[in-house]
């Protein structure tokens, strides 16, 4: 967030205090609240809690939806268990420690799987993240992949409450390929968090009282059957290729690679009464017609 937001002027500013100060500035019709805490507390979790149920719009409602946008598991896992807790739909992203790959996940507490349904290993390990840093090594910074990750993230902000397009349950984003792979994960019945696994219960009980859509049987057609036959009509049997082959008439000479499906039959001479040639001249016929 600093990376995006901060400017030098706001030098000794908390974050979220200068992040708020630039947002302010670029749209000053945006309402905003700002608490500069750590929400992995007790004291501080209950009001993060608190402003997640009745920190919407209209007061005493619950938000529309949480993005998650911290940088340590410690933190995502406090959130992961706010929102798990209240059914609260949220948005988890973050950037790699490289700064070449990122994501974004939609997470829907029963439904989809949460932050711990499938966390990394120092958190499935319960190991302090603290302890992991490398002496002289610190995390690269590179401001475009996090332009890119919150341009995706808040892209993915507008389909979901806007409804439309698609949204993605999972986006993620590698920058030395260009590769966005995107996935949906289903919870994981044994997840160590007690709130998933009651909303994944709830979230089947809903599903199994959903009308179900009615299946239409498929109606036979009952074969008509004429006892008259006024007309004569009768069905044949279709032309076979052979048949159809010796029907028609020679091939023309095509270029190399050209074929014909079928050519113009060779008419038959009509059947009937026909006329000998004779020498007589016109005029001598009509005489003999004329004496008959």
């Amino acid at each position: 967030m600093n990376r995006l937001f901060f400017q030098p002027h706001q030098a000794g500013l908390s974050k979220v205090e200068a992040a708020e100060h630039t947002l302010r500035n670029i749209n000053p019709d945006v309402q905003f609240e700002v608490h500069n805490y750590n929400i992995t507390t007790v004291d501080n979790f209950q009001h993060f809690m608190d402003r997640i149920s009745k920190g919407g719009l209209k007061e005493g409602q619950p938000v529309d939806l949480v993005l998650s946008c911290v940088d340590n598991f410690e933190a995502r896992m406090a959130i992961n268990t706010a929102c798990n807790e209240l059914g609260q739909v949220w948005m988890e992203s973050g950037v790699s420690e490289n700064a070449v790959s990122g994501h974004i996940q939609l997470i829907k507490p029963g439904e989809t799987a949460c932050f711990a349904c499938a966390p990394p290993l120092v958190v499935a390990a319960n190991i302090d993240e603290k302890t992991l840093k490398r002496e002289g090594v610190c995390a690269a910074s590179l401001p475009t992949t996090m332009g890119v990750v919150a341009g995706l993230l808040v892209q993915n902000v507008l389909k979901y409450l806007l409804h439309f397009g698609t949204v993605s349950f999972y986006l993620g984003y590698n920058a030395m390929q260009d590769f966005f792979p995107t996935m949906a994960m289903k919870p994981n019945p044994h997840c160590d968090d007690k709130y998933c696994q009651t909303q994944q219960s709830e979230y089947k009980r809903k599903e199994a009282e959903k009308p179900k859509p009615e299946v239409v049987a498929e109606e036979k057609e009952e074969e008509i059957v004429h006892e008259d036959n006024d007309w004569g009509i009768e069905l044949v049997s279709e032309v076979s290729e052979e048949e159809l082959k010796a029907a028609t008439g020679p091939v023309p000479e095509l270029p190399e690679g050209i074929t014909v499906a079928y050519t113009i039959p060779i008419k038959e001479p009509t059947a009937g009464v026909t006329v000998e040639e004779s020498e007589q001249s016109l005029e001598e016929l009509m005489a003999q017609m004329k004496s008959m």
